[in-house]
């Protein structure tokens, strides 16, 4: 449904558009629909992509990862017409639903967590799959979604979706390409950042060894348990009544994951062991585990955290947080994706280090250290560009500013 706004625009269910675009359902752009495949298809080794909603993310097919079906299979169990094409989109039903991906490669077949649709001569297919991208249509989308406990699109609900798309096709491709070329620097980031976190991990591996000395150090490195040169502080637990709407906040484990950004608080008078302060380094030792340098103002650290207070005559603090991160790497590497990861306090006690002298140690930290600084600018300037590509949806994609002239 549309209404007349004001001039040269008019009201949709999402917003605004201009009164040249058209606005009709989602079914009036393609040629053709297909579900994926309900048969079970063979899986093998090697073959043809089989591509299901696990592996669409991030605006792209995630062929790395993605299980195969034979060749046999995909010729005679699948027409022609039912086989993904080039410049078809692809939308995820089950799963993450709504996830979209435009196909960028002959021979793969989808199952049924995937719905491909197959944009006709009215619609650019990389205009289109932007527009699915946008929040107003993931939002209508995800509202119509069925199923009482697993959520499902239904394909005959998303075809009735009304969308405002350019009545020309050069607005259309223009709003696309300005699109793309955002994705592109992006794209590029995040490959810069693979090559940096690789080329830093090789670093760990030749500095945090002695494998490779820094230009001016020499002589052996000396072997102590880890409880020789560092103590590691035990959190306090806390109990329900015990928390408070203000006062000192309570840093959890999700507080430093990201899964949690709400604090609780505490006014108890705690001994001075029992706080942590701005440049303190902590370690989560249960479930999600790994070093941290605490940022922020004063605060008192939970039971799932230790505080280190390492013995500045023998360890210096920054060589032993890119120590632990190294331990933290293999260990995760070394335990199944089903195992909780849990660390005791005597074990880590007992934790084998090898060490340079306090100078080498400060020098190589420096490195590593330096190295974390470009990631993280690479990272904030990955962030600023997601943003930018964001407002620009908002923008071009309905209509608020105009790439070509009426």
């Amino acid at each position: 449904m549309m209404t007349k706004e004001k001039k040269g625009q008019i009201r949709t269910e999402f917003g605004t558009i201009p009164e040249d675009w058209n606005y009709e359902p989602l079914e009036n752009f393609f040629s053709y629909i297909s579900y994926g495949f309900t048969n079970p298809m063979p899986t093998t080794e090697k073959g043809v992509y089989m591509i299901t909603a696990a592996d669409i993310s991030n605006g792209e097919i995630q062929y790395e990862g993605a299980r195969h079906t034979s060749k046999w299979a995909f010729d005679s169990l699948l027409t022609q017409k039912s086989r993904p094409q080039i410049d078809d989109i692809l939308l995820t039903k089950d799963g993450t639903l709504g996830r979209v991906a435009l196909v960028d490669r002959k021979n793969i077949c989808i199952n049924q967590s995937v719905a491909v649709i197959r944009p006709n001569d009215r619609i650019e297919p990389l205009f289109l799959k932007y527009l699915l991208e946008g929040p107003e249509y993931q939002k209508i989308m995800i509202q119509n979604a069925g199923g009482s406990t697993i959520k499902h699109l239904y394909i005959t609900k998303v075809n009735l979706m009304e969308i405002g798309v350019p009545s020309k096709k050069e607005e259309q491709q223009a709003i696309a390409s300005a699109l793309s070329d955002v994705d592109e620097l992006i794209r590029s980031l995040d490959g810069l950042i693979q090559k940096k976190q690789a080329i830093k991990k090789g670093t760990m591996q030749q500095l945090l060894t002695g494998k490779k000395r820094l230009p001016g150090f020499g002589g052996e490195w000396g072997e102590v348990k880890s409880g020789e040169v560092v103590e590691y502080i035990n959190g306090r637990a806390y109990s329900k009544n015990e928390w408070e709407s203000k006062g000192t906040p309570v840093v959890r484990l999700q507080n430093l994951t990201g899964s949690g950004e709400n604090y609780y608080y505490s006014n108890l008078n705690l001994p001075e062991k029992n706080y942590m302060y701005y440049g303190d380094l902590i370690f989560m030792w249960s479930a999600s585990f790994g070093p941290y340098i605490w940022r922020g103002p004063k605060a008192i650290y939970h039971y799932h955290i230790w505080k280190i207070d390492c013995n500045e005559e023998k360890i210096d603090k920054m060589f032993y947080y890119h120590k632990l991160v190294r331990l933290t790497e293999e260990l995760k590497q070394t335990t199944s994706g089903s195992t909780m990861l849990h660390l005791t306090k005597a074990g880590m006690e007992k934790f084998k280090l090898n060490l340079p002298p306090l100078e080498e140690q400060k020098a190589i930290a420096q490195i590593l250290s330096d190295m974390d600084r470009e990631l993280q600018t690479l990272r904030q300037k990955r962030e600023k560009y997601v943003k930018i590509k964001q407002g620009m949806m908002q923008e071009l994609l309905t209509g608020r500013v105009r790439l070509i002239a009426d």
